[in-house]
């Protein structure tokens, strides 16, 4: 067996060994043996931006692809959001270069994505999406918005919300501001 096909195996193994009935998070293989492509199910409180009320909205529920291409582990993985989200550093992508070596494993990287999904861990001086990181920046304080430990046993939390559901609470923080207009300031 390949050096990177071990890799695969002993990620997928460990993501079993992590995640099986954890509450707050599922793992589904995709494609390959091993696999080489997930989908992964947080249930983690988060943000999505609201373009009608233009106010940033409570998500419970939030979906990533993540694909493990030929340069892994050399090279990150990619990761893709399949669900609206609200972050500095996640758009169409997750940007998790800020934390990545050839020796973190796939389950580090899930745990690390449900950490910035709770705000716990985001970066403003290198966004992916702009309006977010000026809105974080203004609004610091309040985080994080979860504490939710994905590798310790937690007690029975229901989000109470069916997973095809989002409930939708105003924030009241603000629009997001026009790159243009941007004044990054911790006050």
């Amino acid at each position: 067996m390949s050096l990177r096909l071990r890799r695969l195996s002993a990620d997928y193994e460990r993501i079993r060994e992590v995640f099986e009935g954890n509450p707050f998070v599922k793992v589904e293989p995709l494609d390959g043996e091993p696999p080489e492509r997930y989908l992964v199910t947080y249930r983690l409180p988060g943000l999505r931006w609201d373009a009608a009320s233009g106010k940033a909205v409570a998500a419970n529920i939030h979906k990533v692809e993540i694909y493990l291409h030929l340069g892994y582990p050399r090279e990150k993985p990619k990761c893709i959001m399949r669900t609206p989200i609200w972050h500095p550093n996640i758009g169409d992508y997750v940007c998790t270069a800020d934390h990545w070596a050839a020796g973190e494993t796939l389950a580090d990287v899930i745990v690390q994505i449900g950490d910035m999904i709770q705000y716990k861990s985001y970066n403003t001086a290198s966004p992916v999406n702009i309006s977010a990181a000026a809105w974080a920046s203004r609004n610091w304080r309040r985080f994080p918005i979860g504490r939710i430990d994905l590798l310790q046993p937690g007690a029975e939390v229901s989000l109470s919300l069916p997973e095809s559901e989002s409930q939708e609470v105003p924030i009241e923080l603000g629009p997001p501001v026009p790159s243009n207009e941007l004044d990054i300031r911790l006050d």
